[in-house]
């Protein structure tokens, strides 16, 4: 059985869904979340469907193995960062290489970067009046949003869509295929591809 850890920072739409994605599955399951905000609706999403929470600060995960020692006790096959905003530190990438997943809310290397995520990705889309934009799951190095790409999906930007109608488009993409994308990520062909 895979382990899979969550990151999240929010509300937790998309780690509720990873988690009722693989709940009752034979391969994966969802065994811990994580989260730097003590306030995040993830943590109630989390007591709901009854998988354990972590809530850490930032001396926790930057400053000391805390978050660290957590994770090599748990020894995940995978860690899904799902709405977590925080740069990840170097000690988790070194231990974690090639393990570490992040969903983006557009088709980078478009609107990438610190303090890009969410609704300032939506405003921007409209702004620049693209005619498409994505969802884009890759892995995460010690650049935001660089690392290499998993997987993309595109929907259409119509002309009066404002930034609200931009989010509904991307959380569907997000649903549709997050948990797609990791399932196929912790199958034995995967790993073993990797470790050639």
């Amino acid at each position: 059985m895979k382990r899979i850890v969550i990151f999240a920072s929010g509300s937790g739409t998309n780690a509720e869904n990873l988690i009722k994605f693989f709940h009752n599955r034979n391969n994966a399951s969802v065994i811990q979340v994580f989260t730097n905000n003590p306030h995040a609706k993830v943590l109630g999403r989390c007591n709901k469907l009854k998988v354990n929470a972590l809530i850490f600060n930032r001396k926790q995960f930057t400053e000391t193995d805390e978050v660290l020692n957590s994770l090599k006790e748990l020894n995940p096959d995978i860690i899904v960062l799902a709405g977590f905003l925080w740069k990840i530190p170097g000690n988790l990438l070194k231990e974690f290489s090639n393990k570490i997943i992040n969903i983006h809310p557009s088709l980078l290397p478009k609107y990438g970067g610190k303090g890009m995520y969410g609704k300032h990705v939506h405003e921007a889309v409209v702004k620049n009046k693209d005619v498409r934009t994505g969802i884009t799951v890759h892995y995460v190095n010690e650049n935001y949003d660089e690392g290499a790409i998993i997987f993309q999906a595109i929907c259409y930007v119509d002309t009066l869509d404002n930034a609200d109608d931009v989010a509904r488009k991307i959380h569907d993409l997000e649903m549709e295929h997050f948990p797609k994308v990791v399932d196929k990520l912790l199958s034995e062909k995967y790993f073993r591809r990797c470790e050639k």
